[in-house]
């Protein structure tokens, strides 16, 4: 993990979409203590060391904090020409310097080590509990086996289950793993209030060496292997949508064979309104499913729909009250589980191959479009936009 704050340094900074100087707050806060002492230069430079250790990313906000403070501490207050504004990245980090105003460099120092410390206090263990059941330990998620049923818990409560890179992968290998085993049915489901936010947009900020161009071919091709492990899972998949979903998490909805829902949850396709297009066979699906017109709200007018709006369009199976979701859901998922595995599971197969070679199609070219959107000046001023309206909540 190390690797990931090398670029925090003033010589390699985090690229990123332009982040206004109203987002300039640490998401965490800073202890202070009544002592006088100021950070020596041995305790600043311990701190950059410490910095390298961190587990996990503290988000391109707190990393703006740390530039700026670094900035501060070793050459006093910003005194270079403003980047022009097309240049977002140099723009974010003057903006961020600059907001320091006259800030001693002592200060800045001692606001560092404490930034830094904070942060090494902060972290989580590694590695999250793990539910009996399970032979794989995952970073995102929790997946457990129990009464015949796998269950894949999205697990980033705290960002509203919002998927990055490594859960699409550990998702991917998760479904792989699960229709191995010897469950009847698999669970896909949410810890806390949301099912799932959609694609977290700090996926878009961290450029590989080849630019935009080498990160939309990357992850289309992430995108491409993770809908295909839903289009060939080989056992019945069943969604228990826990609360809100948005974007990929609702588009795929259609791979699933059964989706029950809270009455509290919502779903939302905001994709023209971020520059891009449909993906998880939604494209195709959607419209089987709910008619044309229907979908052609959803997908391309950014229509959010609630659960009992959904259930009937066909997206979902059936709405729960909230209060007893939990438990009427799982009373009927443990039947099902009682049920010949084989049975579900060669039936699934048949119902499915009929259309399989078709989906397969559908993803390679909703992929092949949302590559080209993320490249497109559209996308990006949309993505940008995102981050500016986040930054002034």
């Amino acid at each position: 993990m190390a690797a990931v704050f090398k670029f925090i340094s003033p010589w390699r900074f985090v690229r990123l979409a332009r982040v206004s100087k109203a987002s300039f707050i640490p998401c965490v806060q800073l202890h202070r203590t009544a002592a006088v002492m100021r950070a020596t230069v041995d305790d600043f430079n311990r701190a950059k060391e410490q910095l390298g250790t961190l587990k996990k990313d503290p988000g391109n906000e707190v990393k703006l904090k740390i530039y700026a403070l670094f900035k501060q501490a070793t050459q006093g207050p910003c005194n270079t020409p403003k980047p022009g504004m097309l240049d977002f990245v140099n723009k974010a980090k003057w903006d961020a310097w600059k907001s320091l105003g006259s800030v001693s460099q002592e200060e800045a120092r001692q606001k560092y080590v404490e930034l830094i410390t904070s942060l090494l206090k902060s972290e989580a263990p590694a590695v999250a509990p793990q539910p009996t059941g399970s032979a794989k330990i995952f970073q995102t998620l929790l997946v457990s086996t129990e009464d015949n049923i796998t269950t894949i818990r999205l697990n980033r409560p705290e960002k509203k289950n919002a998927i990055t890179v490594e859960m699409y992968n550990e998702l991917t290998e998760a479904l792989e793993l699960a229709g191995k085993d010897d469950s009847a049915i698999t669970v896909m489901t949410g810890s806390g209030d949301y099912y799932c936010s959609g694609n977290d947009l700090n996926n878009f900020t961290n450029l590989p060496a080849g630019g935009v161009e080498a990160l939309a071919k990357q992850s289309g091709e992430l995108l491409r292997s993770f809908v295909k492990a839903y289009i060939d899972f080989p056992k019945p998949l069943i969604g228990v949508i826990n609360g809100p979903a948005v974007g990929v998490s609702v588009t795929l909805l259609g791979l699933f064979d059964v989706v029950y829902a809270t009455e509290r949850a919502t779903f939302h396709t905001p994709f023209s309104q971020l520059g891009q297009s449909p993906e998880g066979c939604s494209s195709y699906l959607f419209p089987k499913v709910m008619g044309a017109a229907k979908a052609n709200e959803m997908l391309l007018f950014n229509k959010k729909v609630t659960a009992t709006q959904a259930c009937e369009l066909g997206l979902v199976t059936e709405v729960f009250p909230d209060s007893s979701f939990q438990t009427e859901v799982w009373t009927r998922l443990k039947a099902y589980a009682k049920l010949p595995r084989n049975s579900l599971a060669l039936s699934k197969q048949l119902i499915r191959g009929v259309e399989k070679e078709k989906l397969h199609a559908v993803n390679d070219a909703e992929v092949e479009r949302l590559v080209e959107r993320w490249l497109s000046d559209e996308c990006m001023q949309a993505i940008m936009s995102f981050f500016q309206s986040k930054s002034k909540l």
